[in-house]
């Protein structure tokens, strides 16, 4: 009832506008590493809340990370050919600024929630990171794999 379009409209500017136009501006560079072999990477941000429906009222931030799904899907099928691979990580709940006072009031909760009943952390999202950046990940293009510690299967 109460959100602003601005507030709408800068958190599709951040996360859908931002991720299509600096791949666009890195697009030179990402050709000019890219080998059959060795693919360039591209590796988007998403969010679990792109992938469910959150039972938070976080319409604009959900709609937004479910666009840079999409987006990394598209732009693994138009980049592909050009040997650069697109794919988003999807985390869930992870200490961050952003996160910070959720987890201080709902942060256990949250937690038991998850099949692995923990926040995630640092290495999580890392590890991710480096296989789809490693010539492991190499043959890896349009996936958005969830960081979650299960909580997707539960929504």
């Amino acid at each position: 009832d109460d959100f602003s379009e601005h507030a709408w409209d800068k958190v599709m500017d951040t996360n859908v506008k931002g991720v299509f136009f600096l791949t666009q501006r890195l697009l030179p560079n990402l050709r000019a590493g890219a080998t059959a072999d060795d693919p360039s990477r591209v590796i988007n941000v998403g969010s679990i809340d792109g992938l469910h429906v959150n039972p938070m009222d976080t319409y604009s931030y959900a709609a937004s990370k479910a666009g840079v799904h999409h987006l990394t899907r598209a732009l693994a099928r138009k980049l592909g050919p050009q040997h650069i691979t697109v794919n988003a990580i999807a985390p869930g709940p992870f200490e961050s600024k952003m996160m910070a006072a959720t987890l201080q009031a709902f942060g256990e909760s949250i937690a038991k929630s998850s099949p692995l009943g923990r926040i995630g952390r640092p290495d999580d999202m890392a590890g991710v990171a480096v296989f789809l950046a490693s010539r492991a990940g190499s043959y890896v293009t349009g996936s958005v794999i969830a960081v979650d510690g299960g909580i997707a299967t539960t929504a």
